[in-house]
C-alpha cells in the first residue's frame, strides 16, 4: 500500500461518494498481447479484421476492458483501503467498442453500504463503476460488491 494514499475503511464508503479514475490510453500492442493470451478472436488480433467487423477497428476484448477497469479501481481507492476482496460482480456490460488509441477514464460510486450481519468487522459496499472513452461515451459499466474492514466497533451502518 502506498503511504501517500488515504487508508479508506468501511466508514469512508458512504452512498454517493465517487472515486475518479486516472486516464489510460489503449495501445494496439497491448490489445493484441492481451488477445493473444486470453481472447484470440480476429477483431482483437488484427486491424483489418477489426475494421471488417461490426466493431470498426482493432478492438480490445471486453475482458481486457474489464481488466483495465479493475486496475482503475485499484488505483482509485482499493490500494489505499481496507479491502478484503469481493464476493462477485452483479453486472458487467460492454456498451461500445474500446479501440486502439482510445483514452479511457471514468469513475466509481458507492451505491449502498452496510455492516455484515455474520461478520460485523466487515462492511459490504455495493459499487457502480463506469468507464468512458475520450468522447465521454460509456464503454463499460459494472456493479459489484467490495468487502471493507470496519474501523470502529458497532458502526452506525449496522443492519441488525
Amino acid at each position: 500500500m502506498d503511504e501517500t494514499v488515504p487508508n479508506y475503511t468501511f466508514e469512508d464508503f458512504t452512498p454517493g461518494r465517487r472515486f475518479d479514475f486516472s486516464k489510460r490510453t489503449m495501445t494496439a500492442d497491448e490489445i493484441i498481447a492481451f488477445a493473444r493470451e486470453f481472447d484470440p478472436q480476429p477483431m482483437h488480433m488484427d486491424e483489418a479484421a477489426g475494421r471488417a467487423s461490426i466493431l470498426g477497428g482493432l478492438a480490445a476484448s471486453g475482458w481486457h476492458s474489464s481488466a483495465v477497469m479493475m486496475r482503475m479501481l485499484f488505483e482509485a481507492y482499493i490500494d489505499g483501503s481496507t479491502s478484503e476482496g469481493s464476493p462477485g460482480v452483479d453486472l458487467m456490460e460492454w456498451k461500445r467498442p474500446v479501440l486502439a488509441g482510445d483514452t479511457l477514464g471514468g469513475h466509481c460510486e458507492v451505491l449502498d453500504a452496510r455492516v455484515s450481519r455474520s461478520r460485523p468487522e466487515i462492511g459490504i459496499v455495493r459499487m457502480r463503476a463506469e468507464v468512458t472513452n475520450q468522447r465521454g461515451e460509456l464503454v463499460a459499466v459494472s456493479e459489484y460488491i467490495n468487502m471493507m474492514r470496519v474501523a470502529a466497533k458497532g458502526a452506525d451502518h449496522a443492519d441488525g
